[in-house]
């Protein structure tokens, strides 16, 4: 499989396709999907295909607003954020991995968003995953 398992627009990222192409992660982007789109959390999410990228994505959105992007690799998954300048210091004030803090802070900005992406290769990956979350929903 290539770097892009979900380059094709003809196969849709259905439970098994992501299953085959994830592995033994599926069972963490189960979790993950089944957490944020619980009635306490409250997220939707949709597959889409982008032929900018020409690649399926995951797009989980509060109502209108876009909390995250999901994109699949072969074994592991990415999630990408976008907080712009105004936003920037209440990551870096987030309970999350120290590691990720150092990446964003450094993160040199293109445009007005500032990206700070996830590969979630496990379970330990999710609990920074939903502090992110919970921040972006609090957002105006």
């Amino acid at each position: 499989m290539s770097t892009k398992p979900l380059g094709d627009s003809s196969i849709y990222p259905t439970d098994g396709v992501l299953e085959k192409i994830l592995g033994k992660v599926y069972p963490v982007y189960e979790h993950l999907i089944a957490t944020v789109t619980a009635p306490e959390i409250g997220l939707t999410h949709e597959w889409r295909y982008y032929k900018d990228c020409k690649s399926w994505l995951c797009k989980v959105s509060f109502r209108k607003k876009t909390v995250f992007w999901l994109s699949v690799r072969e074994r592991y998954f990415l999630t990408g954020f976008f907080f712009t300048e105004k936003t920037k210091p209440g990551v870096l004030e987030l309970l999350i991995d120290d590691n990720l803090k150092s990446i964003f802070k450094n993160t040199v900005v293109s445009g007005k968003m500032i990206p700070l992406s996830i590969l979630v290769t496990g379970k330990k990956q999710i609990r920074d995953i939903l502090v992110l979350v919970k921040y972006k929903i609090m957002l105006k």
